[in-house]
């Protein structure tokens, strides 16, 4: 699975931004795909995944209510939308997929970088304040 993001660059704090991520190739055998970011220092951080059966959708607390991934079936591109922004959404985002089975996942597994296989190159986000 090759995974492509897009969409990132500056905005002004209280802004909005969408990031997109393309999955080509085996993109059937998808179960769950994640969003992550890393900011300079810090370690990479989960953002928010979307189950790829369900649907259902989970975010870090960070994020909650402000960020929402939406999906495109027919081009297999999901989406991350991004709206009052501030200064510590700075990072690279990156997108994630899982193709092992994800049926006994738990919560916590969506959040774990370790259970995503293939990730994209990343996108830089900057917020200036």
């Amino acid at each position: 699975v090759q995974l492509v993001e897009s969409g990132g660059g500056l905005v002004q704090a209280g802004g909005s931004l969408r990031l997109s991520c393309a999955a080509s190739g085996r993109t059937n055998y998808i179960n769950s795909l994640g969003w992550f970011r890393s900011a300079p220092g810090k370690e990479r951080e989960f953002v928010g995944a979307i189950d790829w059966d369900t649907a259902n959708t989970y975010y870090s607390d960070s994020v909650k209510g402000r960020f929402t991934i939406s999906r495109d079936n027919t081009k297999n591109t999901i989406f991350l939308e991004m709206s009052a922004l501030n200064a510590d959404d700075t990072a690279a985002y990156f997108c994630a997929v899982a193709v092992k089975p994800v049926y006994d996942w738990k919560v916590a597994d969506y959040y774990s970088v370790g259970r995503y296989e293939f990730w994209g190159q990343g996108t830089q986000v900057t917020v200036s304040s």
